[in-house]
């Protein structure tokens, strides 16, 4: 027997040895059963090794990972971009009947509107809008969320709000798009307590009703929740 032939055989039983001792004395091999340890597969018998594309694959994997992780910081970066200029300008366009806190100063995508009207219906309230700019903003609007209880027949009981300006898809001209901004945003939101204007497509069906039906009787019943839950 050649030197090399002797030295593949050796290399072959030093592996056959390992593998025994890795998988315990009682372990069965079934046929056909790929090792995943290094890229090695096995066939049969122990001296029957080939090489598995597992490696590979796991390489191809971790690469699709890493650039799907680029693309969502990609794109991340663009809204927090946006953000910068938005948020300031946002401020400096503020009535005074809003405010805005952002709770973590570092996320500009996360802040709370307090809407405290200064007339109609809802006068004397302190309403809180908890804000959320997904990473796809200023493709997709902001998530909005009312978080104090009240009586509005765009504003239901799970604190979700009809808004034009944030549906990606409206009846009319006036849904989200991306030439709008975050003032608009607070915009919109202080004008639901002033600008009873539609109410053909409400989300708190009974309000609507109760405001075409009585309007005296509709504003007793907001006071009363004024009073109950959003009084300053």
């Amino acid at each position: 027997m050649s030197s090399k032939a002797h030295k593949m055989n050796h290399i072959v039983s030093l592996v056959q040895r390992n593998r025994f001792l890795s998988r315990g004395p009682h372990a069965t091999q079934d046929k056909g059963q790929t090792d995943r340890g290094g890229g090695f597969g096995r066939l049969g018998r122990c001296s029957e090794l080939r090489f598995s594309p597992t490696g590979k694959m796991i390489t191809l994997k971790l690469k699709q990972a890493k650039k799907n992780q680029e693309t969502s910081n990609k794109r991340l970066s663009i809204r927090d971009k946006l953000l910068v200029k938005e948020v300031q300008e946002m401020e400096e366009l503020l009535t005074e009947t809003c405010e805005v806190v952002f709770p973590d100063p570092s996320c500009l995508h996360q802040f709370i509107l307090t809407v405290t009207p200064d007339s109609g219906y809802w006068q004397g309230g302190r309403f809180r809008f908890a804000v959320s700019v997904p990473e796809d903003y200023n493709i997709v609007p902001p998530k909005v969320i009312c978080q104090t209880q009240l009586y509005h027949p765009n504003i239901n009981e799970t604190g979700e709000v009809c808004l034009s300006l944030l549906r990606e898809s409206s009846y009319d001209s006036m849904g989200w798009a991306p030439t709008r901004k975050l003032k608009d945003v607070v915009w919109g939101l202080n004008s639901l307590f002033t600008d009873l204007l539609n109410f053909d497509d409400p989300l708190n069906v009974e309000a609507a009703e109760h405001y075409a039906r009585d309007k005296e009787s509709f504003k007793i019943k907001v006071k009363d929740f004024v009073q109950r839950y959003a009084k300053r």
